[in-house]
């Protein structure tokens, strides 16, 4: 179901999260959720004993307490209520925690940058919230709004791709949503010279996966449009997003551990930088 009874909101002040506080207002509303703004301030390493205490903290958490003042009157402005949180710390680990702790549904984060490197990276924090946390994450654009009219969902046969089509069928069955799915065979001109057999298969493959995510589709009453595309994922799924009008993407993350959780660059990190549409990720 796309109803979320618990949100959380990571608020910076830039425009970005002001949209993704926008976002969350919106859908706290339709859904009647609970939700919660988070800012994250550093920890202070300093030498405590060269100031007061008291001072120290106020120091620290004073633009923190400003941001949550602000974040407080713009939803007050969308016409909601939300509970604040102010938290030291790493700030993707306070994200994460507090999602946990809060057993929250749904984090949304704003996306950062427009400059071909901040595209590719995605923002480190935005990046190592998705590695790390076991919540489904929205990811908003600076002037994006949510939209279920649309829905783009991507596969690849993984259990998390899975998670993401059984999410955008329960999406378009309760909202009347026009549904597509894609699957794209990884390819790069090395493997179309030398390898065309290779390319077949991953095509075949992928046909396959859309056949399953049709058959599901057909059982629970929905129309799908399905494409299979060749090239770079991320490449692929954002120009068929722009082609077809998506309103949201709908797509899994592969369930890293350890240091690869934190590397950049892959399909669903680039798919979010460069989207036009917001992007859920779904664990």
């Amino acid at each position: 179901m796309a109803n979320y009874r618990k949100i959380l909101v990571a608020y910076d002040g830039s425009p970005t999260a002001k949209n993704a506080l926008a976002v969350g207002a919106d859908l706290a509303k339709s859904d009647k959720s609970w939700i919660k703004v988070l800012a994250v301030v550093p920890v202070y390493e300093g030498d405590l004993s060269l100031f007061g205490v008291g001072n120290i903290k106020e120091t620290i958490n004073g633009p923190g307490q400003e941001l949550l003042a602000e974040a407080k009157n713009l939803a007050q402005e969308h016409g909601v209520h939300v509970f604040t949180n102010l938290e030291q710390g790493e700030p993707f680990e306070r994200i994460v925690n507090v999602a946990e702790d809060e057993n929250c549904d749904l984090i949304i984060m704003g996306r950062s940058g427009f400059t071909h490197l901040e595209r590719e990276l995605m923002g480190g924090v935005t990046a190592r919230v998705i590695g790390h946390t076991e919540r489904n994450v929205l990811i908003v654009q600076e002037n994006a709004r949510l939209d279920w009219n649309n829905i783009l969902v991507a596969t690849d046969g993984s259990p998390n791709s899975e998670a993401a089509v059984k999410h955008a069928i329960s999406v378009a069955k309760e909202y009347g949503s026009k549904l597509t799915a894609v699957s794209v065979a990884h390819t790069d001109e090395e493997m179309i010279a030398l390898a065309p057999e290779h390319i077949k298969n991953l095509v075949d493959r992928s046909l396959q996966y859309l056949e399953d995510v049709k058959k599901r589709c057909q059982e629970a009453g929905i129309t799908i449009n399905t494409y299979v595309r060749e090239g770079e994922p991320h490449d692929q799924i954002t120009k068929l997003a722009d082609e077809i009008g998506a309103t949201l993407i709908i797509m899994g993350t592969h369930g890293r551990k350890g240091i690869r959780r934190l590397l950049m660059g892959s399909a669903t990190e680039r798919t979010i930088g460069y989207a036009n549409c917001p992007v859920m990720i779904i664990h």
